[in-house]
């Protein structure tokens, strides 16, 4: 029989990864870029939160490491970085996405399902709160769905952002409660370079074609 901290700590850990699945469908319908930045900076609060559940719960030391940096960087200095870029290229409402609201909920849906399906064979190994790792799935279908579905650049670096934070979920709610803290870590910093390079490249296509649609890219043609 699990001690009562580690239940507790599972059922509260199922309430944070739950919430983490709603901000990302609302990631989905809300079209104001700071909205989404911000939406994104609590999911990320949340993550972090049960990074420390599990360091505090399940003895696992290494994992607070893995909470403070999520916690100082996609948490304060992204979400900080992006709103900064959004004032300054003066665009903060989202255009229309290639799937309207309707059928893009319906696909999220039917990925969320998908992801519960492919959780449950190994539910076995999962020793945090129930469908943690479905959760998990679900945030990285989602945040790849999302990366297709929307044009500004920048909607589609917290997409991606999204998707490493279901990567990071994931990785925490394995038997072996999280990778190696070497490998984290490389994770998360491998991620922070990429979207510094993607924040240049949202200049770049600002200034070449006072857009960010990244659709524009096809007029590069010779």
């Amino acid at each position: 029989m699990n001690p009562p901290t580690s239940e507790s700590a599972a059922h509260l850990i199922t309430l944070l990864a739950s919430i983490m699945l709603v901000l990302q469908l609302l990631l989905v319908v809300q079209r104001m870029l700071v909205a989404n930045i911000r939406v994104f900076a609590t999911q990320s609060l949340l993550l972090a939160a049960i990074a420390a559940v599990v360091g505090y719960a399940y003895h696992a030391p290494h994992v607070y490491v893995v909470a403070v940096l999520t916690l100082a960087g996609k948490v304060i200095f992204l979400p900080w970085w992006l709103e900064r870029l959004v004032r300054q290229i003066k665009i903060e409402q989202e255009i229309d996405a290639f799937v309207n609201v309707p059928a893009a909920m319906l696909i999220c849906g039917a990925q969320t399902v998908l992801a519960y399906i492919v959780a449950r064979p190994i539910t076995s190994l999962e020793r945090l709160g129930n469908n943690t790792l479905a959760v998990a799935i679900a945030l990285m279908l989602i945040g790849f769905f999302l990366m297709i579905n929307r044009r500004k650049a920048i909607t589609q670096v917290l997409a991606l952002l999204t998707m490493e934070n279901g990567v990071m979920l994931a990785a925490i709610a394995l038997t072996t409660y999280g990778m190696p803290l070497v490998v984290e870590i490389g994770i998360f910093f491998d991620v922070v370079v990429a979207v510094m390079v993607l924040g240049i490249l949202v200049f770049r296509i600002r200034e070449t074609f006072a857009s960010m649609d990244v659709s524009k890219l096809n007029e590069l043609k010779w």
